[in-house]
């Protein structure tokens, strides 16, 4: 069984850990729950660190002469700068992480779907903005993996997130080592999944561990990262995944009977359509990969890149003709 570093991510506090909210509730979230055995969270409530208590009255995200403004209306305070203090402080103050999973919505938290309100009354403007913490986790963090709780419900983002995060999580263990050698290990590890996120980029990791120009470690290693950003900013297709799913069929082919071969086309079929999660033909594989005990696939992170406990039965991530992703 494989073992995995825990992520480090910061959770906002409302989210199962504290009822902190502006009414004194706690938001539920099956997923931020199951997560709790598997990484290490960091939570935080901006608002009440800033002195609005609990519970406290509203505030909101207001437009006054073209200038975005935190205010509460029933007391008439603009925390702006207490908050940007705040954000500016806690996030300079945080070890290496590498995600968070912030309140939708929230005027403090929210990072995409935060309504902005006119000086002169209660109807929001368009377009939606980011709350304060949330704008400021954006700027300092933007190329790891930072999403909501509404839309973690999502499967394909959710399975994103967690790729990312245990992707960056490891990574952060080979930067700090300096070590060419786990440089290598890492880009092998995960180059079946990199190829199926981006196969641009994924060529491109391999020609840096390869540093034919021969340069130094610290800048091979700030080069793979910059890219491995790149390559990790968007989950994967379907049509990636079946390339790769095709490629490594190839390793095993050859001792296959036709029903074992047909039985995996269909799967795949099954997989294109949408019937079927990504895990039903990869675990038809992976069944192949034990038994003709192919070591290079064996070891691949495509077949596991986060904990199998991190998954419902309900989650799917089948091909579907949406995108979710923005």
């Amino acid at each position: 069984m494989k073992e995995f570093l825990k992520p480090r991510i910061v959770v906002s506090k409302c989210i199962e850990f504290d009822s902190c909210r502006y009414n004194a509730q706690m938001i539920s979230s099956d997923f931020v729950k199951l997560l709790k055995s598997f990484v290490e969270f960091i939570p935080v409530c901006p608002e009440y660190e800033i002195g609005l208590g609990v519970p406290r009255d509203p505030i909101r995200v207001i437009s006054y002469d073209g200038t975005l403004k935190l205010f509460q209306p029933s007391t008439e305070k603009d925390v702006t700068d207490k908050m940007v203090e705040f954000s500016n402080s806690f996030l300079n103050g945080l070890p290496e992480i590498e995600g968070f999973i912030l309140k939708s919505k929230s005027p403090s938290c929210g990072v995409r779907d935060v309504k902005i309100y006119t000086v002169k009354g209660p109807q929001p403007e368009s377009p939606k903005s980011s709350g304060f913490f949330g704008k400021a986790v954006l700027n300092k963090y933007s190329n790891i993996a930072i999403e909501d709780e509404n839309r973690l419900t999502n499967s394909r983002i959710k399975q994103h997130f967690l790729t990312k995060i245990y992707a960056l999580r490891k990574f952060n263990e080979v930067k700090k080592s300096n070590s060419i050698t786990e440089l290598i290990e890492y880009q092998t590890y995960n180059k079946l999944l990199f190829s199926a996120y981006n196969q641009k980029e994924a060529k491109e990791l391999g020609r840096i561990v390869g540093n034919i120009e021969k340069m130094a470690i610290e800048k091979v290693i700030a080069n793979y990262e910059f890219h491995l950003y790149s390559l990790l900013s968007k989950p994967p297709k379907c049509g990636p995944n079946v390339n790769i799913l095709f490629h490594m069929f190839g390793y095993i082919s050859d001792n296959l009977n036709k029903n074992e071969k047909e039985f995996f086309f269909q799967s795949i079929d099954k997989y294109r359509k949408g019937q079927v999660p990504l895990s039903v033909p990869t675990n038809i594989l992976k069944a192949w990969v034990l038994r003709f005990d192919e070591k290079y696939l064996e070891n691949q992170s495509f077949f596991q890149p986060y904990p199998d406990g991190l998954l419902s039965l309900e989650d799917i991530n089948a091909c579907d003709v949406r995108d979710y992703w923005e």
